[in-house]
């Protein structure tokens, strides 16, 4: 039986559907979401969760004309589906294929590309402002969850656009979710609204009421609405919205196709700043992603009649079980070790710390600048707090990380998951500038391990270093190397060597290490030695290492899964310039280009660092190398 599905190309063929022609949609996409997800992994449940609400939008507003901007970009799976990529959704997340996220690139309905959270209306009023200043006519709508309302760019783009009073639309999809369970007093905010369903006829309601009152009726109702102080928030849903500009409606049904019509109807009418407020639940249509939305939030391959995700049985540790691990050991002998996250305690590994130490465990919502100066205030408190974030998140806290960490020389350890290439969430999630942005900061020492085992000592040194300190490793399964329960001492900016013969010195940090090592074997084979360091330390530099092999080695190599552009290999030329060294040195990294989505050895080889691409590269430097010698 053919699918309406199968028919769909365009978002104008919704416009002449029937609410129920538009029900049985939602159902077929939200099979094909599943099937797609399941065999590629992605955002499942928040693309579940607003099936009926994107196909409301779409049958009301007309796109590309009409700008849609969806924030972080994890629920428009179905927007992709409805414009024209439905045949191409079998490829979502693989290399070549449509991306998990909003991306202009790839197509004239992707507004504004997102990637990470509470970017949405900054970039809806810069749409609205344009539009205005061109002279031209169309809507803008913004779609964002409320668990973006925890970072903090939001309410400074609520601020401007109330105070502009130019055309808006934004779209609040209230599912009480993040990744985690959303935090804060906003979050609480949201939840007092949600229990007063029928906010908009009540206040109707209050308003005939008031009129029919002889005299003072209307004096009443015109200070009502003159109020200023806390009292109309606090007894009136979306009053916070109220006051900052927003004429607001809701909370409405999320999965009612035809109310959302009606109600986006009657709004493309209206003028000024306007905030609807729907309430949807995350996962919707898959008993699994209801009950666990946090779990199928992003979700690897996973069994569709199970709903068990499918992963290798046995293995090592990831490189976040072990950091889990370590942490809570420590601080069960120093308590004042304290953990913060921006809303990943599950993607960071703290939920167990957070189960272990509920006193000394914060988790701050989307607010990565917060977290990071707020540790701040800890360290200058006496604490030791540790900042676990995604390397690409930490990005956001870089101004508090020079300003307010390394200024005041306070030791903040910021732990970055996900460093590196982190494969099919693509260029918004790669971790591939943190030891550019890191190294240069007064104060701050870099570190990365090279092993699962590495990253347990690592992590103790870096509790007791009196000073910033960061370390970074990278996503999934570590080596399979053995650990030790006893803490080692390490010394500070001290490589180990661990292949120290050979004309050729490889300096590698962090994830390269085994590259290199596997490097050195291949180039064995062609009859080349080469010396192995793990560096260990970014910054500060192995001084002793770099004097004693520039004189020894014919040729350095650099490797580093990381942007070459102030990277590690460049922090290892400043070094070399400084001390007037002269020697050939061959980096091998990330070249001047975000890098596409695609599993992590598909992107390895794109970049030319794969074992035997720099084993190519490094014996044809050589041979010229050795041919100048002669």
């Amino acid at each position: 039986m053919a699918k309406l599905l199968d028919r769909i190309d365009r978002p104008e063929q919704l416009k002449c559907m029937s609410p129920e022609r538009l029900e049985q949609l939602a159902e077929e996409i939200r099979e094909l979401i599943l099937h797609t997800v399941a065999a590629n992994g992605g955002h499942l449940a928040p693309s579940l969760g607003v099936v009926e609400l994107t196909l409301a939008l779409h049958s009301i507003f007309h796109c590309p004309q009409d700008k849609m901007i969806w924030d972080v970009g994890h629920q428009a799976y179905v927007h992709k589906i409805l414009t024209g990529r439905r045949e191409r959704f079998s490829t979502l997340r693989k290399k070549g294929g449509i991306t998990g996220f909003p991306k202009r690139e790839e197509s004239e309905y992707d507004a504004f590309g997102a990637g990470h959270a509470s970017t949405s209306i900054s970039a809806a009023v810069g749409m609205a402002l344009a539009r205005d200043l061109n002279g031209e006519k169309y809507h803008v709508v913004a779609i964002l969850g409320d668990g973006a309302f925890t970072g903090g760019e939001i309410f400074e783009a609520l601020n401007h656009a109330g105070s502009l009073g130019r055309n808006l639309i934004i779209v609040l999809n209230d599912n009480e979710r993040s990744i985690d369970k959303n935090v804060g007093a906003l979050s609480e905010y949201f939840s007092r609204i949600n229990i007063l369903p029928h906010y908009q006829q009540t206040k109707q309601g209050m308003e005939n009421l008031l009129k029919k009152i002889p005299h003072i009726g209307e004096k009443m109702l015109s200070a009502a609405g003159n109020l200023k102080d806390g009292v109309k928030s606090v007894l009136t849903p979306g009053g916070l919205f109220e006051e900052l500009g927003l004429h607001y409606i809701g909370p409405l049904d999320g999965h009612d196709i035809p109310l959302l019509q009606k109600v986006f109807s009657q709004v493309k009418r209206m003028d000024g700043p306007i905030l609807v407020h729907v309430c949807t639940k995350k996962g919707k249509g898959y008993l699994p992603a209801e009950r666990n939305p946090g779990t199928f939030h992003g979700i690897g391959k996973f069994d569709l009649e199970t709903g068990k995700a499918i992963k290798q049985q046995g293995g090592p540790p990831t490189y976040t079980e072990v950091f889990s691990k370590t942490l809570v050991d420590l601080a069960e002998k120093n308590e004042d070790i304290v953990a913060i996250t921006a809303a990943m305690p599950s993607g960071t590994g703290l939920s167990a710390f957070g189960k272990k130490f509920p006193e000394r465990f914060f988790d701050v919502g989307i607010a990565e600048e917060h977290a990071v100066t707020m540790a701040a205030g800890l360290a200058a408190g006496g604490k030791r707090p540790v900042v676990a974030l995604y390397s690409t998140f930490a990005q956001r806290g870089y101004d508090q990380l020079l300003h307010d960490v390394c200024l005041q020389k306070l030791p903040v350890v910021l732990c970055l998951d996900r460093a590196g290439l982190v494969g099919e969430d693509g260029p918004t999630h790669h971790g591939v500038f943190d030891l550019s942005y890191l190294r240069h900061m007064p104060g701050m020492t870099v570190l990365a391990p090279k092993d699962e085992a590495e990253l347990r000592q690592m992590l103790a040194f870096a509790v007791s270093h009196d000073g910033p300190i960061s370390i970074r490793y990278p996503r999934g399964a570590g080596l399979g190397t053995p650990m030790e329960e006893v803490f080692s001492p390490m010394p500070l900016g001290k490589a180990e060597i661990l292949k120290e013969s050979g004309p050729i010195g490889m300096l590698a940090i962090g994830s390269m290490v085994d590259t290199a090592c596997r490097t050195g074997s291949l180039l064995k084979e062609r009859g080349l030695e080469a010396a192995v360091a793990n560096m260990r330390f970014v910054k500060p530099l192995d001084a002793e290492l770099l004097r004693r092999w520039s004189e020894e080695k014919a040729l350095l190599v650099t490797l580093e899964e990381n942007v070459l552009a102030g990277g590690f290999g460049s922090s290892v030329l400043e070094f070399l310039a400084e001390e007037n060294l002269s020697v050939p040195v061959m980096r091998v990294g990330i070249g001047d280009s975000f890098v596409e989505q695609g599993t992590r050895q598909e992107l390895l080889a794109l970049c030319g660092m794969t074992a035997e691409q720099i084993t190519g590269k490094i014996a044809e430097r050589y041979e010229v190398i050795a041919d100048k010698g002669e």
